[in-house]
C-alpha cells in the first residue's frame, strides 16, 4: 500500500500520477464496525470494476480546524495504525489530505473536481452521513452532480448497535466515561494503548486516549510477553498507576489491552 499526504502544495503533482480506482471517503478514526462496512464495500467494488481501491482521510481532525483549535478531539488511533490495518484490509492508496482553513472553505464542487476527480475517482463510497465542502453543504446525494457526472456512488447504510449508530463519537464519549467493556462490540476488539513504560511511569503515545478516572481491569503486553493486572487512571486523566508490581520483562514499549471498568471506583476520587 502506497500512503501519500497530500496538501495544496502537492495536489497537481498527486493528480498526474493518479489513476482511475475505487475510493472509500471518511475520517476513520477507529476504525470501527461502520467504517469496516464502508471501506469493505469499497473493496468489493473495486474488485468488481478491476480497479485499485483508495482511501481517503483527512488531518487533523476538521472539528479541530473549523473550531479554530477550541475543540480538542481525542483521538482514537494515530495515522501510522490506521496505515496498517488499511494495508491489511487491501487498500492500494492511502491518501491523507492536510485539512485547513483553505480546504474547509472549498465549496463541494471544488472539492470533487480537485481531490475527487483530479485524483481519478470513478466511484465513491462512503457512510450515509458523510459530507464535503463548505460547511458540509456536500453530500452523496449531490456528488455525481457535483463531479460533472464523472463519479458514481455508493451510499453505505447506517450500522446499529442494540438501536444507536455505531460511530467514532459515541466510542469517544464511552472511552471517556469509562465504559471500556463496551468498546468491543463498537469496535471489533478490545481498545488498546500504546506506550512506555520505565518502572515508575507510563507515557502515551501521541493520537491516543486514556480512559475517563478510574479503575480497570487490563493486560499489559508487549513482545516479551503478557501480564493481567489492574490499572487506575488518574484524575488529571494522564497519569496511570499499576494496582499490582509490575514484572521487568515490561519495563519499555508496551500496549494496555482494556478489558473491563472496575465500577465502584467510577464513584470514588482517583488521586
Amino acid at each position: 500500500m502506497e500512503t501519500i499526504h497530500v496538501n495544496r502544495s502537492n495536489l497537481a503533482e498527486w493528480q498526474e500520477k493518479a489513476r482511475p480506482n475505487v475510493m472509500a471517503l471518511g475520517c476513520f478514526d477507529g476504525l470501527h464496525h461502520g467504517h469496516c462496512e464502508v471501506i469493505n464495500t469499497a473493496y468489493q467494488k473495486a474488485g468488481e470494476k478491476q480497479m485499485p481501491l483508495a482511501v481517503m482521510s483527512f488531518f487533523p481532525h476538521p472539528k479541530t480546524v473549523i473550531s479554530n483549535g477550541k475543540i480538542h478531539v481525542h483521538y482514537l488511533m494515530p495515522l501510522a495504525e490506521k496505515e496498517a490495518k488499511l494495508r491489511n484490509m487491501g487498500v492500494d492508496t492511502f491518501y491523507i489530505v492536510e485539512f485547513d482553513k483553505e480546504f474547509a472553505g472549498l465549496s463541494p464542487e471544488q472539492f470533487a473536481a480537485q481531490y475527487l476527480n483530479g485524483l481519478g475517482v470513478v466511484h465513491a463510497v462512503a457512510g450515509f452521513d458523510f459530507s464535503y465542502g463548505s460547511r458540509g453543504a456536500g453530500n452523496l446525494e449531490r456528488l455525481k452532480q457535483d463531479s460533472g457526472g464523472r463519479i458514481d456512488v455508493t451510499k453505505v447504510a447506517k450500522v446499529e448497535l442494540r438501536g444507536e449508530k455505531i460511530s467514532s463519537t459515541c466510542i469517544r464519549d464511552r472511552l471517556l466515561n469509562g465504559k471500556v467493556s463496551e468498546l468491543h462490540d463498537l469496535l471489533g476488539r478490545f481498545y488498546e494503548t500504546p506506550g512506555e513504560w520505565d518502572e515508575k511511569s507510563f507515557t502515551l503515545y501521541p493520537y491516543y486516549t486514556l480512559p475517563g478516572p478510574g479503575s480497570y481491569e487490563v493486560a499489559l503486553k508487549n513482545e516479551r510477553g503478557s501480564f493481567q493486572t489492574k490499572v487506575a487512571v488518574m484524575n488529571d486523566g494522564t497519569t496511570l498507576k499499576c494496582i499490582d508490581v509490575m514484572p521487568l520483562f515490561l519495563k519499555g514499549k508496551l500496549s494496555i489491552i482494556w478489558h473491563k471498568e472496575i465500577a465502584e471506583s467510577r464513584k470514588l476520587r482517583i488521586s
